[in-house]
């Protein structure tokens, strides 16, 4: 037995068997996903409206006192 294989036999293991260390965890979130995404699309949203509205205001306002 190499070196090498000495060593990684002797570490413990923390991978959790899927690519980036993710585990099952995107199971267990699923809905909360989902809730996240809503969510972020609702501020969105309501960010562009008031940017719109905003902007509109202060246009007729320098229109009015100019």
């Amino acid at each position: 037995m190499s070196d090498i294989e000495r060593r990684s036999n002797n570490t413990p293991s923390t991978d959790t068997g899927t690519p980036g260390g993710a585990g099952s965890g995107e199971e267990d979130y699923g809905r909360l996903g989902q809730r996240r995404t809503r969510r972020m699309r609702i501020i969105a949203w309501v960010t562009i409206v008031s940017l719109i509205l905003i902007g509109g205001g202060s246009t007729v306002l320098s229109l009015l006192f100019g």
